[in-house]
């Protein structure tokens, strides 16, 4: 077990600063001193945080981590921590490690005995959640749906009967497709699609899954989803003709026939055995 006092100690500390996601002025004044009293910054895009820093005279030194480098990186700033330097952790936007590169680094320091301090500031998927109008607790947050369809799939399969409100990140290139799938495997639930927080243009679309499909056309900012947990929605009417086509459709994805069987059966209300009998009977 490990026990952190995080200021009853003198261990070198690693901060994990949250940034403003639009709007500079929710930048905190805690996360501002936080910055301009460490030794060295790391941040994800050192060109966009440093107009950040600029724009609060912040003039911390910066390195980079991120995914790409991440790694190498944790080698680096653990090597500083036991310099006895203090190192701040930022992403882009909202807080580092949620859909952001962290994890790693954060495991590592933790691991070296080093102190990690949290410092609050704005979430996208907390403001989003809050303004949405839907049940607020309990709620899964996933993050970014996966970019192959197969595994778009399988993730929405497994939370379909989650008791739970579900919150994704999206953007805009991607989320006609992915509102198309939430109502092909979801139902047609309430649902909020949130864009452009804290921005000139922020926009909250109240509705269904079905009328946001309509709406998502050249919407534009990174978004927030968010979707009533299951509360016995019906799914699309499927006939035995339709169920064949999903299981050559599954299979097409890259699903084996007994997988996509499988699916198709949690989809469409039949048994599992009809389904299967179905499909063996139509390829005979």
């Amino acid at each position: 077990m490990k026990r952190q006092k995080s200021f009853e100690s003198d261990q070198p500390k690693l901060y994990i600063v949250a940034t403003p996601i639009g709007n500079l002025n929710e930048m905190t004044p805690r996360a501002i001193d936080i910055l301009n009293e460490v030794d060295v910054i790391a941040c994800e895009d050192t060109r966009h945080s440093s107009k950040m820093l600029k724009h609060f005279n912040i003039k911390t030194k910066l390195i980079s981590h991120q995914k790409f480098n991440e790694s190498e990186s944790v080698k680096g700033i653990l090597m500083l921590l036991h310099q006895g330097m203090n190192v701040a952790l930022i992403s882009d936007a909202g807080y580092p490690l949620i859909s952001d590169p962290g994890h790693e680094l954060v495991n590592a320091v933790i691991h070296h005995g080093f102190n990690v301090i949290p410092i609050s500031g704005s979430s996208a998927l907390l403001n989003a959640l809050v303004a949405s109008g839907i049940v607020t607790q309990p709620f899964y947050f996933h993050g970014f749906l996966p970019n192959q369809q197969k595994e778009i799939i399988g993730v929405l399969t497994r939370v379909r009967h989650y008791q739970a409100t579900l919150i994704f990140y999206e953007s805009p290139h991607r989320i006609a497709k992915t509102l198309r799938h939430c109502l092909e495997l979801l139902g047609d639930r309430k649902a909020v699609l949130v864009r452009e927080l804290t921005k000139l243009h922020e926009e909250f679309l109240r509705g269904t899954l079905s009328e946001l499909v309509e709406e998502a056309t050249d919407l534009k900012g990174e978004m927030v989803l968010i979707i009533e947990k299951d509360e016995g929605t019906k799914l699309p009417d499927m006939d035995l003709n339709d169920v064949y086509s999903k299981i050559e459709e599954f299979i097409a994805l890259g699903f084996s026939a007994k997988d996509a069987i499988s699916e198709v059966a949690k989809l469409s209300g039949y048994r599992k055995k009809e389904v299967y009998e179905l499909y063996h009977t139509k390829r005979c």
